[in-house]
């Protein structure tokens, strides 16, 4: 079986093509993009949070799976690398681009909870994780990556996600699978 080949989303093309001229070099994995997007299809009329659009390749995953009646929430710290996915993907109804530091976006956000919350940035995951936690709905799902070991990590880094881990593995309210696959995910699913 190759999991390695799944259908791509028309953007990421561009996107990829962006983000070599950018320099970005940490954009979604193709595996975990394509779980986003199951993830996503399975949630009808869902609302979706991503706390790191980078160039905008998660995103266009996770619109990829989305129905019409969906919506997802981007947050983004560095505004010039989502100002591409904006261009690239602004024209879709069903997203919506905050640019700012996601930790700040976390403590100030009043709505409604997600059905998908994936964090792939440090607000959510490795700081503010109570209050992204907080933010999913019953039933709803968190999902983090890079988890297994990068070449480009600090050498404290390996520490942080130890920590990541310790806290969610067998956290009341929610069912947890880690998986050595792609670039290393955690998903959970709150149960009450």
């Amino acid at each position: 079986m190759d999991d390695t080949t799944p259908h791509l989303p028309p953007a990421v093309a561009g996107l990829r093509a962006a983000a070599a001229d950018h320099g970005f070099t940490r954009s979604c994995d193709t595996r975990t993009g394509a779980l986003l997007a199951a993830l996503a299809a399975a949630r009808p009329g869902g609302r979706i949070l991503e706390l790191g659009t980078g160039i905008g390749e998660g995103t266009a995953w996770l619109l990829s799976g989305m129905d019409a009646d969906a919506s997802l929430v981007t947050v983004e710290l560095d505004g010039e690398v989502q100002a591409v996915a904006r261009e690239q993907l602004g024209g879709d109804p069903r997203v919506g681009f905050a640019c700012g530091d996601g930790g700040a976006w976390l403590e100030e956000y009043r709505g409604a909870p997600f059905d998908l919350v994936f964090a792939d940035t440090w607000p959510g995951k490795y700081t503010h994780l109570d209050t992204a936690l907080g933010l999913v709905a019953p039933g709803g799902t968190y999902v983090v990556d890079d988890l297994l070991p990068q070449p480009d990590w600090p050498a404290t880094h390996l520490d942080s996600v130890h920590r990541l881990l310790g806290e969610l593995t067998d956290r009341p309210g929610f069912r947890t699978v880690r998986m050595a696959w792609a670039s290393g995910l955690l998903m959970a699913v709150r149960t009450s």
